[in-house]
C-alpha cells in the first residue's frame, strides 16, 4: 500500500510533470548532494563538524554554483533520468573531473584561510560518488514505480546464454520492467555459479530445478550465433518443460542496437529444422536480373511474393508482377512499392492483373514489355482443394503453364524458370501430376529450340506459406485445440521461404537449358514432431494416455484425397552436384515436344468439354508414374 502511495503521490506527478520541471528537481538534488559532499568532506579533513563560518559557508556555495554550471554547460542534463548506463557514467564523471581543476585550483593550490587546502580534492571525488548513487536511485524509482504491476505479479523469466546478447537482453528487461529474470542458463560449466550484474549463472542440467523453485514462465533464447543443429537440440531440450520459448532478434539487429523486448518472439518451429542455411550466392543472384525486365506470375503467392522482394533487390530495370487476385496483388505492390524507394528507386512496377489461361492476354503483356527473364509461381497447389477442381486445376498448372512458356518463347525471352514442387515426383494427386506435366512441357521446349532457356526448380514445402502446417497447427493450439494430422507417420521436406526463393533464382541463373533443379531441403521432418513442438514451445503440454491432463490432443484423421505419407525429389536416382551446395541437378525422362504437343492440345479441348475423366485418364498416359489415389478418378 505504501509503495502505491509514493507511485501515485510522488513519483507519478514527478514523471508525468513538463521537462523544465523535472530538469529543475534534479538540478536541486544535484546541488544539495554538492553541499552535502562538502560538508562530508570537511568533516573527514577534520575529524569534526566545525561551525559555519564565512570561508567555510563560501566554499560550499562555490562548490554548488561552479558544479551546477559546468554539469549544465556539460549537457550533462540532457540525459534521460530514466536511464543510468555507462554512458551516463561517462559523460558525468567527465563533467565532475572538469569541475573539479577550478575548484582544486582555488581552495588547493592557491588556498583560502579558514578551508581545508584537501577540500579541494576530496570533495569532488565524494560529490560524484554522490551524484552517480542518486541517479542510479532516481532511475530505480522511476522504473520500479512507474509500471502497474509491483514486483511479485511480473512473470519470472531465464535468459539462455550470458554472451553479448544475454546481457543486452538483460538490459532492455530490466528497463522495461515487465518481467523479472531469475537466472542465466548457459552452456559454458566454468560459468556455473557465477554472478553476472547481479544474476546468477546456472547449468543447463539444472533447469528443471530452477523452473520450479523460481517458478519460471518463460525462457529468453539469447543465442543469435548459435548453428541451427545446436538451437534445435536447446529448444528439445526445454520442450520437455511446460513454458514459453521466446527467442532473440538476429546478430544484426544487436550488431545496430536495436534490441527490445518487443524484438522477442516465439521460436518458431522452423528452428527445428537439421540444417543450417547457406548465404546465398549474390554473384548468381544479380546474374538474371540487373538491369532486366522480370516478370513474376503468381506474384502474389507465398514463393512469388518473396521473389519479388528478392528481385527488387537486384536492381532491375522493371519488376513485373502478374497474378489474378486483385487483393494480393495490391498487397505486395505496395510492400514492393516500399521497398524499391530504398533499393531501386529507378526501377519500374507493373502490377498486372489477369490470368495465364489467357494466351491473347499473354501475348500483349509480353509483346509490351519483351521481359527478359520469367519466374513462373502462378499454380493452384492445395492437394485437396485441386482434387476437388480438377479441371480448373489442370487448366491453370498446365495449359497456362504452356502458355506463357511459348509467350517466352515467341517474345524472345532469355530465361525462364518453373517452380515445380516434391509432389511432382511418383504423383499421387493432381495436383503432383500437373506440376509434372508442366516440367516436362518445359524439359521438351528447351530440347525443340534454343532461344529461350528453360529450367525448373523442385523443392519440397516451405515454412509460413499459404496453407502451411505450422500457422495451421499454431491456431488450433492458441483456441484450445485438438492439432489435427492426418498420419502419425507422415514426414514432408520444409524450408523457408527466403531460403527457397533466393535458391529459385539462384538456379535459374545457372541454367543451360533443360535442367530439373533439386534444392537440397536437408532431412524430412514427422509432421507429428512439428505438432508436438508448436504444443511444448507454446508452454503447453500433450493430453494423451500418458498425461490425460494435457492441453492439447492431437488428433490423427486420416490421409485426405492425393496425399501421400512420404515425399520425395527425385523420379531416378541421377542427381548430381552444381556450383551451389544445396542445388542439385536431375536429368529426367520426359516426351519429345513432337509426342508431348498433341497431348497438350488435347487437353485443352477436355477442359472446354469439362470432360473431367477423360482429362485424368490423358495426364496419365502422359505422366507414366502417376499412381490415381483417392479422388483422383473421380
Amino acid at each position: 500500500m505504501a509503495g502505491n502511495a509514493i507511485r501515485r503521490n510522488v513519483v507519478l506527478p514527478l514523471i508525468n510533470a513538463p521537462r523544465a520541471i523535472k530538469r529543475a528537481a534534479v538540478i536541486a538534488m544535484d546541488g544539495l548532494l554538492c553541499a552535502v559532499a562538502a560538508l562530508i568532506a570537511i568533516y573527514l579533513r577534520l575529524g569534526y563538524m566545525p561551525p559555519p563560518t564565512r570561508p567555510l559557508v563560501f566554499a560550499t556555495l562555490l562548490a554548488v554554483m561552479l558544479s551546477i554550471g559546468v554539469l549544465w554547460l556539460g549537457r550533462a542534463y540532457g540525459i534521460l533520468f530514466r536511464y543510468v548506463s555507462s554512458t551516463t557514467v561517462k559523460i558525468i564523471a567527465r563533467n565532475v573531473l572538469i569541475y573539479a581543476i577550478p575548484y582544486a585550483g582555488v581552495f588547493t593550490y592557491y588556498g583560502i584561510n579558514g578551508v581545508p587546502r584537501t577540500l579541494g580534492l576530496i570533495q569532488p571525488a565524494i560529490f560524484l560518488l554522490l551524484i552517480l548513487a542518486g541517479r542510479a536511485v532516481l532511475s530505480h524509482a522511476i522504473a520500479t514505480f512507474s509500471i502497474g504491476r509491483v514486483a511479485s505479479e511480473r512473470p519470472k523469466v531465464i535468459i539462455y546464454g550470458c554472451g553479448s546478447a544475454g546481457r543486452q537482453l538483460l538490459l532492455a528487461l530490466r528497463q522495461s520492467q515487465e518481467m523479472i529474470v531469475a537466472g542465466f542458463i548457459d552452456d559454458d560449466i566454468t560459468l556455473s555459479g557465477q554472478i553476472l550484474d547481479g544474476v546468477k549463472v546456472y547449468r543447463p542440467t539444472q533447469l528443471k530445478e530452477l523452473i520450479s523453485k523460481k517458478h519460471v514462465s518463460e525462457v529468453m533464447l539469447a543465442i543469435p550465433s548459435a548453428t541451427r543443429k545446436r538451437r534445435n537440440d536447446i529448444i528439445s531440450l526445454l520442450g520437455e518443460f511446460p513454458i514459453n520459448v521466446r527467442t532473440m532478434p538476429g546478430m544484426l539487429d544487436l550488431i545496430h542496437g536495436r534490441v527490445k523486448v518487443s524484438d522477442l518472439h516465439e521460436v518458431a518451429v522452423d528452428d527445428l529444422l537439421g540444417r543450417d542455411r547457406v548465404s546465398p550466392d549474390q554473384m548468381l543472384i544479380r546474374r538474371n536480373i540487373v538491369d532486366k525486365v522480370v516478370l513474376v506470375t503468381g506474384a502474389g503467392g507465398s514463393i512469388g511474393s518473396e521473389l519479388c522482394r528478392q528481385i527488387i533487390e537486384g536492381k532491375p530495370t522493371a519488376l513485373l508482377m502478374l497474378d489474378h487476385s486483385e487483393f494480393l496483388l495490391y498487397s505486395i505492390h505496395q510492400e514492393i512499392e516500399a521497398l524499391a524507394n530504398n533499393n531501386a528507386p529507378s526501377a519500374k512496377l507493373i502490377p498486372i492483373l489477369g490470368s495465364i489461361t489467357n494466351p491473347q492476354f499473354l501475348d500483349r503483356i509480353f509483346d509490351e514489355w519483351r521481359p527478359d527473364v520469367i519466374f513462373h509461381a502462378a499454380a493452384y497447389k492445395h492437394v485437396p482443394l485441386v482434387e476437388s477442381n480438377i479441371i480448373e486445376a489442370v487448366h491453370n498448372n498446365v495449359i497456362g503453364t504452356y502458355n506463357v512458356a511459348k509467350a517466352a518463347i515467341d517474345h524472345g525471352s532469355k530465361n525462364f524458370v518453373l517452380v515445380s514442387t516434391d509432389k511432382a515426383v511418383r504423383p499421387t494427386s493432381i495436383m503432383g501430376a500437373t506440376k509434372r506435366l508442366a516440367e516436362q512441357i518445359l524439359q521438351a521446349l528447351a530440347q525443340n529450340q534454343k532461344n529461350t532457356c528453360f529450367c525448373m526448380v523442385r523443392f519440397g514445402n516451405v515454412l509460413g506459406s499459404s496453407g502451411s502446417v505450422v500457422p495451421l497447427f499454431r491456431a488450433q493450439a492458441h483456441a484450445g485445440g485438438p492439432i489435427t494430422i492426418t498420419h502419425r507417420e507422415m514426414t514432408r521436406y520444409f524450408m523457408l521461404i527466403p531460403e527457397a526463393a533466393q535458391l529459385v533464382i539462384q538456379a535459374g541463373a545457372m541454367s543451360q537449358g533443360g535442367e530439373v533443379f533439386l534444392l537440397n531441403m536437408g532431412d524430412p521432418v514427422k509432421i507429428i514432431d512439428l505438432a508436438y513442438s508448436v504444443v511444448a514451445l507454446s508452454g503447453l503440454s500433450v493430453r494423451d494416455e500418458e498425461n490425460p491432463n494435457g492441453d492439447i490432443e492431437i488428433l490423427e484423421v486420416g490421409l485426405r484425397p492425393g496425399e501421400k505419407l512420404y515425399e520425395e525429389l527425385l523420379i531416378d536416382n541421377n542427381a548430381e552436384a552444381s556450383a551451389h551446395p544445396l542445388i542439385m541437378k536431375a536429368n529426367e525422362y520426359f516426351m519429345p515436344w513432337s509426342v508431348l504437343a498433341p497431348s497438350i492440345a488435347e487437353l485443352h479441348n477436355l477442359i472446354e468439354q469439362g470432360d473431367k475423366d477423360r482429362i485424368v485418364l490423358t495426364i496419365s498416359e502422359i505422366v507414366p508414374e502417376y499412381f490415381k489415389g483417392g479422388s483422383c478418378d473421380k
